[in-house]
């Protein structure tokens, strides 16, 4: 049976019923090595007999640890953190950090002000690490935190010259496989609706489009790709109206994101265009949608669970090593067809 004490327990307590001193309880309780498996196992029962709980406050002061990491948005528009990408990622990290000690805290960093108070906050020791999405291509936070010494992973780049540890999908190569299907497919008047090009996602998604086209010796021309001025449905129904206006013959279109291409198809149903009849339509991401398109979408699969795990995995590794030097992870995409292409 189980003793039952008044109170709570106290790791003197535990230490006198394992018949060991304090400290080595305390190296238990931390994984700590150098103990025989005969005392973690005494100790383990000791600690499961009394019903004692660490203290995790005290753990943290004493190893200089906080146990939890910082995902940090850096969208201005806060609207945007609700978009299934998002939320996607979100997951991927909440499901890599479930077996760990650490805690996942979200915050919405967007100003000059919040970037400064966010770094003062981290760097007074109430995380361990940081992970950043949706950095902006001028965005001074992740050079901020690293001269703090912080572990620092970025999902994506600010450019080509990153140097600060990131874990990327391989956005180029994506859309160009996209619009290399396309072509193969017979389509002649490709446009696209890019994300905002203050990203270097959308510049890479932007650049692997006209590369197919390139390749395949087919004029590139500027009026047919939109700039979309976020990631959202309502950009990319604006976008593809817009390259309606401009060619009317248009007969595929290579959109930068899922959420992009579902307004694409908003605008393509208002107009009356049948898809893929009359115009073939491709997104970006693969992610569950809040509602499934009409037609379903072919799409470019990023490996979302795969990009949250591996940001994990490199920030725990940082965490433990500060000497690790910055590394750089390109994970490969995958075009899924379905009936919109």
């Amino acid at each position: 049976m189980s003793r039952q004490r008044p109170g709570t327990p106290t790791l003197e307590e535990v230490a006198a019923l394992a018949d060991v001193g304090r400290g080595t309880v305390s190296r238990v309780i931390n994984n700590a090595t150098g103990v025989r498996d005969s005392t973690r196992r005494a100790v383990q029962r000791a600690i499961a007999e009394l019903g004692y709980v660490p203290n995790l406050a005290a753990r943290s002061l004493a190893g200089h640890r906080a146990d939890a990491v910082a995902l940090v948005m850096t969208e201005p528009d806060w609207r945007l953190f609700g978009e299934p990408f998002f939320t996607e990622i979100v997951h991927a990290v909440g499901d890599a950090l479930t077996d760990t000690p650490l805690q996942l805290l979200l915050t919405l960093v967007r100003t000059d002000t919040e970037r400064r108070r966010f770094v003062e906050y981290a760097r007074g020791g109430r995380v361990d690490g940081v992970l950043l999405m949706s950095v902006h291509a001028e965005d001074p936070l992740p050079d901020m935190l690293a001269k703090t010494g912080l572990p620092t992973v970025m999902l994506g780049r600010r450019s080509g010259e990153e140097s600060v540890t990131y874990v990327d999908a391989d956005n180029a190569g994506g859309a160009r496989g996209a619009v290399a299907h396309l072509l193969h497919s017979g389509h002649g008047t490709i446009g696209a609706i890019s994300g905002p090009l203050d990203m270097y996602v959308a510049q890479c998604r932007l650049r692997g489009y006209r590369e197919a086209l390139e390749r395949a010796g087919v004029p590139t021309a500027d009026s047919l790709v939109v700039e979309g001025g976020d990631f959202t449905e309502e950009s990319g129904q604006r976008a593809m109206t817009e390259l309606l206006a401009r060619h009317p013959d248009l007969d595929a279109v290579f959109a930068a994101s899922d959420t992009l291409a579902a307004g694409a198809l908003n605008a393509l149903r208002a107009a009356g265009r049948r898809v893929p009849q009359d115009v073939a339509v491709i997104g970006f991401d693969d992610f569950h949608p809040a509602r499934p398109t009409d037609p379903p979408l072919t799409t470019v699969r990023q490996p979302l669970e795969e990009i949250g795990r591996t940001m994990v995995r490199l920030l725990r590794e940082e965490m433990e090593d500060s000497a690790v030097a910055w590394r750089h992870v390109i994970l490969r995409t995958e075009l899924v067809l379905r009936d919109s292409a």
